[in-house]
């Protein structure tokens, strides 16, 4: 574009001669924008994976604040963690990277605003929102979420850049209320029918499974759980509603 009307700025000034250099400049500075609109581009894909190995430690990294958050060590919540790991890499590869997690931590303070920092780099919204749902389930392990636990996730919900309204949702699925179906949904208790199945459509379609493409099957696993956790709150709705 900027070629064309640097062709015409040139013919007005100088007439033909003029046209000629003003379309080489226009070019010139056309295909230097092209180039620097690629880069961004090939910058904003990057941004959005990780690799498996630092996902892993730095999930792992998350799950050690978590279990320290109300100053106990749970026997219940660690054996939590090192299953779902073993369940979903194999012994081999969790004890490998469970060794180099140690190693890690006897170098470096952890850090949850530095880990989400790099996170929200790399990773979609939807993988995040699942991290916080695997976060829970580790505070659950014990029995009771503590008061400690949930203000740690929700500053960990913080740096990871998630609404209140979806921390909330989560949040409901582990820690028991009167209208938990409706906070699942993201709906108040008084939303009318229609509003109730446009919510579940809403919901459903932002945590199915196939939005959460990570490599890391422990999210994977957990993106299937919560769809499934939708699914229930719904029908929960339906049935007190006869719909």
């Amino acid at each position: 574009m900027i070629k064309w009307f640097a062709a015409m700025l040139g013919y007005f000034l100088f007439r033909f001669p003029g046209a000629v250099v003003g379309f080489l400049i226009g070019s010139f500075i056309d295909n230097a924008s092209g180039g620097n609109k690629a880069r961004t581009v090939f910058s904003d894909m990057r941004r959005q994976t990780v690799s498996p190995a630092d996902f892993e430690l730095h999930l792992l990294s998350l799950c050690s604040l978590v279990i320290k958050a109300d100053g106990q060590i749970s026997q219940k919540e660690l054996d939590y963690v090192r299953q779902y790991f073993l369940s979903t890499y194999g012994k081999d590869k969790a004890n490998a990277i469970f060794r180099t997690f140690n190693e890690v931590i006897k170098k470096r303070e952890i850090s949850a605003q530095r880990i989400c920092t790099f996170l929200n780099q790399r990773t979609r919204y939807e993988v995040r929102l699942q991290l916080l749902h695997f976060l829970f389930g580790i505070a659950q392990a014990d029995g009771i979420v503590s008061k400690a636990e949930i203000d740690k996730i929700r500053e960990i919900a913080g740096y990871l850049r998630v609404g209140p309204n979806d921390f909330e949702s989560i949040m409901a699925m582990f820690v028991k209320s009167v209208d938990n179906s409706y906070k699942i949904l993201e709906i108040e208790k008084t939303a009318t029918d229609n509003e109730v199945k446009k919510a579940y459509r809403t919901m459903a379609k932002k945590y199915h499974p196939d939005r959460v493409i990570t490599e890391n099957e422990a999210i994977k696993k957990g993106a299937e759980e919560k769809f499934k956790q939708v699914q229930k709150a719904y029908e929960q709705i339906q049935a007190e509603r006869g719909l």
